[in-house]
């Protein structure tokens, strides 16, 4: 069982120069991952994302990647110089055009659009790469560390919630085999309160009241609940990605306490079902936390 939270961070350093990345994972339904800091680098982008996204089956994964190639940030003065003799050529036609010579200035190239440019001369995508795997590979055994250790913890809280609802169950199944026959018990009664003849012996009465007692047996949903939980602790202990089934489980359980509850009609019993659905919502805001 893993946490779908948890943190990393990984670097690097060769020729090259240097790569830090940091990963911060929260909860999602759906898997995502989100890279921050690769401008204009779509190949290597692809592959932090595929390696990233080959380690979560659900959640947000927000990376963070730094590259410091070796002699600074990779940006460089760049001077077209085909558009610096085209301005050569119209200041000197200038000249011809007005009489007297007329000649740019470094402020005139400067502020000429495109002759004097900041251009990236940094890393190919290729050298990026070789920086940032490995960078990536210790933020993502960090991320995937901690997930596990708050999985573990996770597990031990769920288990004692899962327990808890086993307590709860084992007291309504003491109470539900007396439940037909006190049901049966008031339908007699309320039946002679209301002054109606039926011959009680007559085998298709006995069958009506049968079917109408039969109504509060939760034999059933006692057993279904026993399978549900043996089910939940079988997850555990997966390595898998089990946050779905569980909240699966979570809903199952639930559906059978509710039934439970609307079947027996008993106070002491419904009682026990509040209990356990406050206990179950508890359990349902953990799994949401469980990849």
């Amino acid at each position: 069982m893993h946490s779908m939270t948890g943190f990393g961070r990984g670097s690097a350093t060769n020729e090259h120069g240097s790569a830090n990345i940091e990963i911060a994972g929260v909860n999602r339904k759906q898997a995502e991952v989100v890279i921050q800091g690769i401008r204009d680098l779509p190949e290597v982008e692809a592959r932090i994302r595929k390696l990233a996204s080959s380690r979560i089956s659900r959640g947000r994964l927000q990376l963070s990647v730094q590259i410091t190639p070796v002699g600074g940030s990779g940006e460089g003065m760049v001077l077209d110089a085909h558009l610096a003799r085209q301005m050569e050529a119209v200041f000197a036609d200038l000249s011809e055009q007005i009489g007297r010579q007329v000649r740019p200035t470094a402020s005139d190239f400067l502020k000429a659009p495109g002759v004097i440019r900041m251009e990236d001369q940094g890393l190919s995508p290729d050298h990026v790469w070789e920086l940032v795997a490995p960078a990536l590979e210790e933020a993502l055994n960090q991320f995937s560390d901690m997930r596990a250790r708050e999985g573990e913890q996770l597990a031990v809280d769920l288990r004692e919630r899962i327990e808890t609802l086993k307590s709860i169950r084992h007291d309504i199944g003491i109470q539900a085999p007396e439940r037909p026959q006190r049901y049966r018990e008031m339908l007699l009664k309320r039946l002679a309160d209301a002054g109606l003849d039926l011959d009680l012996a007559d085998d298709r009465v006995q069958r009506e009241i049968g079917l109408f007692a039969d109504r509060c047996d939760i034999s059933e949903e006692l057993t279904r609940l026993d399978a549900h939980f043996v089910a939940f602790s079988d997850f555990f202990d997966s390595n898998d990605a089990v946050g779905r089934p569980l909240d699966f489980l979570c809903q199952e359980l639930n559906r059978e306490f509710n039934t439970i509850g609307s079947k027996a009609s008993d106070a002491a019993i419904a009682q026990k079902v509040v209990s356990a659905k406050t206990e179950l919502e508890k359990i349902r805001e953990q799994v949401q936390n469980v990849e």
